[in-house]
């Protein structure tokens, strides 16, 4: 087990209990302190009994109350009820492996494939293949490469994280928001707005870590697993996971770092490789050198602090410059962005004439300084603009291809997307926005029914009538930030 003692880990200081710190690290978001965080010696051996009425609550039980426990016993959890279950939750839609196996085709002979993959996997046989690699277009231009798993792999992987995340989910903390249980990008989004409407925020901090999913450390990872993971045959599998490497134009290449975009278990590695790297550091850096305010929210690799004064946030980033460097992780220098930004900064801006507050951008949205009719400050919140500029050429391009579909059929493709992209922009304050959105959709879609014939009679009226049947309407889906994050919070935050 790696020793917690070195210098290269945050060292919480003696005098503080688990419960302690954990609310020093949470209280700066309005959230709850985390339940039963009892400090305990190292355990190994801690085991959930196959006779447990439910055993991996009783894992989850272990979890939470023995913060040093590490677990010896756990594949046995993947079991073909898991499996079966993982399998189902998989879209049947979804791209195939290297071997060419669909959901469908997989499913057709599901109970026997999926007895013969429990006996291979807790047989040791069991063999991850390698990914096949895909590239997808990111909002700048560039290309996002993914890794796309064979259908056995991805069953396999979702079974284990399901089980992995009972032990992780009580160890997380409350500021960390990506692909976790019941947590989505909206949570996020609203701690950090209430975050900094009630805290003294005066300064953010967009930091952005230098193509992480791709440099991750597989040393420091599988270091990092064995704090709570003592079962080696869980561990030999994140390592076949990790070593399988990918297939590109025929061409197998090994996997020195990273771990593949697009795979079931890469969240959960990622967020336990950023819990030792950045959250604990974050928790013990707060306590023992921030003067001020200071808030968190990280979801994913994309991470936001606020500061209360300058000087915090400067030695809070470089300080974190050098723990980056020790774990191989570097802040992207032009992405990485320390800005003025709070109730006072458009005052204390105009008075040393420096015009508007900057803006950031965070999972989508274009986060502004804002006032309300009634003199309020406010985070008001609209979409990254790249983010629908390509969002539109998708959908231009797309209707280029079902130009000839009758009306219907597109009608119900369009709402369908429109829908989608409501489900997640219209939140209170972006109205405009998406508008705008929908009434561009509509232009697009005018052009393309236009084109299908030189006699055609579409006009704007019958088009207008056309849009207000198919397309819903551009109206806020989602409540004030504050709003849903004391529900979720009520009678657990310390600053309600």
């Amino acid at each position: 087990m790696h020793e917690r003692g070195k210098s290269d880990m945050p060292v919480v200081p003696a005098n503080l209990s688990n419960k302690t710190v954990y609310a020093v690290a949470e209280m700066g978001e309005g959230r709850g302190m985390a339940e039963g965080n009892t400090a305990s010696k190292t355990r190994p051996g801690h085991r959930a009994g196959a006779g447990a009425p439910n055993a991996l609550e009783r894992v989850r039980r272990v979890a939470r109350q023995k913060k040093e426990a590490r677990f010896t016993a756990l594949l046995h959890h993947v079991d073909i009820d898991r499996l079966r279950a993982a399998y189902r939750a998989i879209h049947p839609a979804a791209a195939p492996g290297i071997d060419g196996m669909t959901w469908e085709a997989y499913g057709q002979r599901l109970e026997d494939n999926l007895r013969d993959l429990h006996e291979r996997l807790h047989t040791g046989r069991y063999q991850a293949k390698p990914s096949r690699r895909a590239y997808i277009p990111k909002a700048d231009g560039r290309q996002r490469p993914l890794g796309i798993a064979t259908l056995e792999d991805k069953i396999v992987q979702r079974a284990v994280v399901e089980v992995l995340n009972v032990v992780y989910e009580v160890d997380f903390l409350g500021f960390s928001y990506g692909f976790r249980p019941g947590r989505s990008p909206h949570h996020a989004l609203d701690a950090l707005t209430v975050g900094i409407e009630r805290k003294r925020v005066n300064w953010v901090l967009d930091a952005d870590i230098r193509d992480f999913f791709t440099s991750l450390d597989h040393h420091w990872l599988m270091k990092f697993l064995e704090h709570r993971i003592a079962d080696q045959r869980v561990l030999r599998l994140v390592q076949k996971w990790l070593n399988a490497g990918v297939i590109e134009n025929g061409t197998w290449s090994r996997t020195m770092e990273g771990v593949p975009q697009g795979a079931s278990v890469s969240p959960l590695l990622a967020n336990v490789y950023l819990h030792y790297v950045f959250d604990l550091w974050v928790q013990w850096w707060r306590s023992r050198f921030a003067h001020g305010d200071m808030i968190v929210v990280r979801f994913a690799d994309d991470a936001i602090a606020g500061f209360e004064y300058q000087e915090d946030a400067r030695r809070f980033l470089a300080d974190l410059r050098e723990r980056f460097a020790k774990f191989g992780m570097e802040l992207h220098p032009d992405k990485t962005r320390l800005i003025e930004f709070g109730r006072h900064a458009a005052e204390r801006r105009t008075a040393r004439d420096r015009g508007r507050p900057e803006t950031f951008n965070f999972l989508g949205f274009t986060h502004m300084c804002a006032m309300t009719r009634g003199g309020r400050f406010w985070v008001r919140r609209v979409t990254e603009k790249k983010r629908m500029r390509m969002k539109l050429r998708e959908i231009k391009e797309e209707l280029k291809r079902r130009r000839h579909q009758s009306l219907p059929e597109q009608g119900r493709w369009l709402r369908s997307v429109v829908n989608g992209y409501l489900a997640y922009y219209a939140v209170p304050g972006n109205t405009d926005a998406v508008a705008s959105f929908r009434t561009q959709v509509g232009r697009h879609w005018y052009k393309a029914l236009r084109r299908r014939s030189q006699r055609t009679r579409l006009n704007w009226i019958r088009m207008d009538r056309i849009t207000k049947r198919w397309l819903p309407p551009a109206r806020p889906r989602h409540p004030f930030p504050v709003v849903r994050f004391d529900a979720r919070t009520r009678g657990r935050s310390p600053v309600r």
